[in-house]
Order: C-alpha cells, then sequence, then structure tokens
C-alpha cells in the first residue's frame, strides 16, 4: 500500500518534518534537486541544452537548484524566471541568489533558443485559481516548444487533489514527484498531463503523514501477498464460500459466464448463476463447474431459495432493465440476508429505487461506471467530472455501501474509509465484459471472508494487474475480456 497526498496533506507532511524532525526546509529542497537532476542525467543529455523554468515559490527553488547543479556539472544550462519578483519565497531567493553566485546563465525569452530538455518549476502543489495572463502565455509557450519536457514534483496548472486542469496545464512527457505522489498526478484528466510518473525520496516518510483526516492509498503487488485470502490445507469447497449470481437475460450468457467465471478463478468454493432458461444451455456447455438454476418469470420462491444458499450475491451483469429485471433486483435488495454486489443493469434499476439501499442492513458493493454514477446521482457528467472526489464522498457518507467508481483510474471509497485510487490496469481493457468479470471478481473474493472494502479494492487491483498482463501479451488493442480471465490466474499463481 502506497499513500497518495493532497497537496495539503504534503504541505503539513513537510511542516512536520522541518518543525518536528528538525530536518531544514533547505535540505529538502536540496534532496528534491539532487533526485530531479539524477533522473535528467540517466536521459543521458551531456551534450543537450537544458531550460529551467522556475516560478517564485518553494517550486522555484527546487528549480534554481536544479539549474545550478546541472551548471556545476557542465551541462548547458538557463534560467527563464516565470514569477512576481515581490512573492518569492525565502528560499526560492536564497537560492536564486545562490544561483547568481555560481553565474547560472538567465534568459529574458523563453524563444531564445531551442533546448533539448525543458524543466517546470514554476507553480508546484498548491495551485487554489485557473491560471490567466502572462502565466497562461508562458505555459502556452512552453508547451509549444519541442524537446523533452520534465515536470517538478506537478505539471504546473493542474490542481494538486482533484487533478482538475486549472485553465491550462504544461504537458509533461515526465514528472518526478517529490517525496510522494498527489492524487491530483494521477486522477482524470491529470494523467494526461504527466507523462512517466516518478517519485523522488527527499526523506519525509509516513510519520510526517497527517493521519488526522482522511488519505488517499493505492494498492500494490505485495498487498496480494499479504491480504490476499489463504487457502488452507484442511478446507472444502464450502470453506471458500458459496456465490449466487442473477445474471444474464435472453442472448446474455454471455456476461453470465464472464462474471461465473471470475468468482471461480478468484477463489470462491461454490459458484451458482440464477439466469433466464434460454441461456441454460450455453452455460452447461461453457461452465460446466457452476450450478445452473433458471427462471423465464419472476418466481419468488426459487429466488428466495438461493439467497437462502448464498454467502455473496452478485446481480445486474446482463440482466436486462425489463419489469422483470426490476422484480429480481427489488426483490434481492429487499431480502437477500448476506453481502451484495451490484452492477450493471442492476445499478441501472437501483437508481430508480433508491430507498432500497437505505433500508438494506448488509454490507453492498455498487460498480458503476461513470454515466451509471450519474444516473445513481441524478447529476450531470461534467459534473462528476469536475468534482468526482466530493460527489463520490458525499455519496457513500449518505448511503450504506462500498462505491466503485470504475474510470481510467477507478476510486473505491466507503464510509469512515481512506478512498482507494486505483493505479494498475490499461486502454486495452476498455471492452465489452470487462465488468462483469470485476464484479465476479469481487464477489469470489468476498465469498473468502474479506471485508467488502479490502474485497473490492484489492479485486479492483487485481483486475487492473491482470489487465497489464493481457496487454503485455496480446497488445493494446486486442485484449478481450476472456484474457483478463486468463491472467487472473498467472498472477495469482505468484503470490
Amino acid at each position: 500500500m502506497r499513500y497518495l497526498l493532497t497537496g495539503k496533506q504534503m504541505r503539513k507532511a513537510d511542516a512536520y518534518t522541518i518543525e518536528k524532525v528538525g530536518l531544514p526546509a533547505l535540505v529538502l529542497m536540496e534532496r528534491a534537486a539532487l533526485e530531479v537532476v539524477r533522473v535528467i542525467e540517466l536521459e543521458r543529455c551531456r551534450e543537450k541544452s537544458i531550460l529551467v523554468v522556475c516560478g517564485s515559490g518553494n517550486n522555484g527553488g527546487d528549480g534554481y537548484a536544479v539549474a545550478r547543479l546541472l551548471h556545476i556539472k557542465g551541462y548547458d544550462v538557463s534560467i527563464y524566471f516565470a514569477g512576481d519578483e515581490a512573492s518569492r519565497s525565502k528560499e526560492n531567493l536564497l537560492q536564486k541568489q545562490i544561483c547568481e553566485h555560481y553565474q547560472v546563465p538567465v534568459v529574458k525569452n523563453l524563444k531564445e533558443k531551442e533546448y533539448n530538455i525543458i524543466v517546470d518549476a514554476v507553480f508546484g502543489i498548491g495551485l487554489s485559481r485557473e491560471i490567466a495572463g502572462e502565466y497562461r502565455e508562458v505555459i502556452k509557450t512552453l508547451n509549444s516548444m519541442k524537446g523533452l519536457k520534465i515536470a517538478v514534483d506537478i505539471p504546473s496548472g493542474l490542481h494538486d487533489t482533484s487533478g482538475k486542469v486549472m485553465g491550462i496545464a504544461f504537458r509533461a512527457d515526465m514528472t518526478i514527484a517529490i517525496a510522494y505522489l498527489k492524487s491530483g498526478e494521477v486522477l482524470p484528466p491529470a494523467n494526461e498531463y504527466t507523462g512517466e510518473i516518478e517519485i523522488a525520496d527527499i526523506g519525509i516518510y509516513d510519520d510526517a503523514v497527517p493521519t488526522d483526516e482522511p488519505l488517499f492509498f493505492t494498492h500494490e503487488y505485495n498487498d496480494l501477498k499479504k491480504l490476499y485470502p489463504k487457502r488452507q490445507p484442511n478446507s472444502h469447497k464450502g470453506t471458500y464460500g458459496k456465490v449466487g449470481l442473477i445474471v444474464g437475460n435472453k442472448d446474455m450468457s454471455g456476461a453470465a459466464y464472464l462474471c461465473a467465471k471470475a468468482a471461480y478463478i478468484t477463489g470462491a468454493g461454490l459458484v451458482q448463476i440464477y439466469t433466464h432458461e434460454e441461456n441454460r444451455v450455453a452455460l452447461q456447455q461453457l461452465m460446466p463447474e457452476a450450478i445452473i438454476t433458471t427462471y423465464d418469470k419472476f418466481d419468488e420462491e426459487n429466488l428466495q431459495k438461493l439467497l437462502d444458499w448464498s454467502d455473496v450475491i452478485g446481480i445486474g451483469c446482463g440482466l436486462g432493465q425489463n419489469d422483470l429485471a426490476d422484480e429480481l433486483v427489488k426483490y434481492t435488495l429487499a431480502h437477500a440476508d448476506c453481502p451484495c454486489v451490484v452492477d450493471a443493469d442492476g445499478l441501472n434499476i437501483l437508481a430508480k429505487h433508491m430507498e432500497l439501499l437505505k433500508d438494506r442492513a448488509m454490507p453492498t458493493i455498487l460498480t458503476p461506471h461513470m454515466k451509471e454514477m450519474t444516473r445513481l446521482l441524478s447529476c450531470k457528467m461534467d459534473d462528476l467530472k469536475e468534482n468526482r472526489l466530493e460527489l463520490l464522498g458525499g455519496f457513500t457518507d449518505e448511503y450504506p455501501v462500498t462505491c466503485v467508481l470504475k474510470d481510467a483510474r477507478t476510486l473505491v471509497s466507503k464510509a469512515g474509509q481512506s478512498m482507494c485510487l486505483n493505479m494498475s490496469g490499461n486502454a486495452a481493457m476498455a471492452k465489452g465484459g470487462s465488468g462483469d468479470v470485476l464484479t465476479g471478481m469481487i464477489a469470489g473474493i468476498l465469498a473468502q471472508k474479506l471485508t467488502e472494502f479490502d474485497a473490492a479494492s484489492l479485486a479492483v487491483y487485481l483486475h487492473g494487474h491482470a489487465g497489464d498482463v493481457a496487454r503485455d501479451k496480446k497488445g493494446v488493442y486486442s485484449v478481450l475480456a476472456s484474457d483478463i480471465l486468463d491472467c487472473i490466474s498467472a498472477v495469482l499463481k505468484h503470490i
């Protein structure tokens, strides 16, 4: 697990390290600059010209230190000041003066010559209003220039918490995040501006991270080894849980298959598929390991038998949105005395019956993509994109659920928990059926008695990691949901 900080939290961690640990601000700045220089030197740029663009705050101070260190090493480096002279921080002013003593070249015109590398150290964290005027022109010019573009800490113009573009933002090929990743570096649309991200260790550790407010975290591969349910020597299929899946309307056997197989592959002991009668033959051939029960009309007695049998229910994949599906969803959420995972059509039906959530006593996991989330929230897509953190947090404060908001960077939220911001996965997974796989994975892991939040966040990470393996095998265009299924086993084999 790794923390992702907001700008506010990063400033508190800085202050703690300076005031409580006693590490001076200039030492932290020097260590940050050394890390940036280390990365630049990996580009084998001895013969290349470098422009460092500095603002008037401490991010600009980092930039001055970078330019001075490169100059001492013999690089062809120049500084451009894009800030307010009267607003320089104490550390920024000192770093500027040191550069003057070393006679580091300063240019007054951004296009005085062409540069091979452009280093952005203008704003960093803490930007709270849209960029306008001369600053906007500077960043616009930098974006138009050729050369490798490197951002110090965070590309100038990105909001450090939400990832929002504040009018305009520097488009980096590489970002060197100082001490910690910031949530605003990885959430859309910021992830289009950061390029490759490296984290620079400057001596600020988790003890300095403020724990009196919600934190973001992201899972890493080692978390699978630590958290994934262990298989016991003396166990049987019942040990690992029974998953009931209410999935697959007419002609939607594929969604039922993907979901059921994912539940089995992630470790569930037994899977029962409750599906439309027309899917029986196809599913018996595709999934002989599963128990198949069917319906062609609403049958309360048989549905209740499934609910009584199950340790976990998954509902919604390929279910449709007709009157029958509506009855299945409403009855299940009202009567299932076990955790439920709701996806796809189940969510669209739920959006019309939100009172069902407030009456649920058992854990409930919702897995909406962005469009489905707008229906649950009754909001516009633009509002959700602009304010996803606030809207998602407000939703899980209002309703007793764990919500998996699926996007290029999926968020997992539950009241009272730090929000999980997933960083595994890739664009190759943008194919029909990927969500069905995830729903089955969550249900399969949840059946093995993890908490709903841990099951959801771990499944999201594993799903993305399997997608990364599939991309490496098949390429970015050719990955199918079934390929993700196949690669789950490859990932779990090594934990």
